[in-house]
């Protein structure tokens, strides 16, 4: 049998970053701090500013998955999973079909550079070409936007 290093069985000293401190307290950055800067909502009114609504549309669902563009921004919704994309923090947007023909495959490339994809199944080939129809001029609209 082997010697055994002197050191074998006690526990080795914290790696030099964790050995320097306690990390000082959180504080919220300065915008945090401030009040919400919209009056409380009237009665009857909205409760927040609303985007404008003008400009055109396009959604295509599926019986798990949406993608819906419009003016503000691109939603995704996968399997009750959703996540909308405002337009100032969206860097690109790409689409295409998928591998059977039959899909829409679309991707929002953040500003950050995180990749964001959703998948809507078409019943076939002609509503896929009529989404690519609906998509092209509706992101064409928002492009300036991107």
């Amino acid at each position: 049998m082997p010697p055994v290093p002197p050191h074998y069985g006690q526990p080795a000293p914290p790696p030099p970053q964790y050995g320097q401190g306690v990390p000082p307290p959180y504080t919220p950055p300065p915008y945090a701090q401030q009040p919400y800067p919209y009056p409380n909502p009237q009665p009857g009114g909205p409760p927040y500013p609303q985007q404008p609504t003008d400009g055109p549309e396009f959604m295509a669902v599926d019986r798990h998955n949406s993608i819906v563009v419009d003016s503000a921004g691109v939603a995704f919704e996968d399997h009750g999973h959703s996540v909308e994309f405002p337009w100032h923090e969206i860097r690109s947007v790409h689409y295409k079909a998928g591998p059977n023909g039959k899909t829409l495959m679309m991707a929002v490339i953040h500003l950050d550079g995180r990749v964001y994809e959703c998948v809507v199944d078409a019943k076939g080939r002609d509503p896929l070409g009529a989404w690519f129809a609906q998509l092209a001029p509706v992101l064409g609209y928002y492009k300036p936007l991107v």
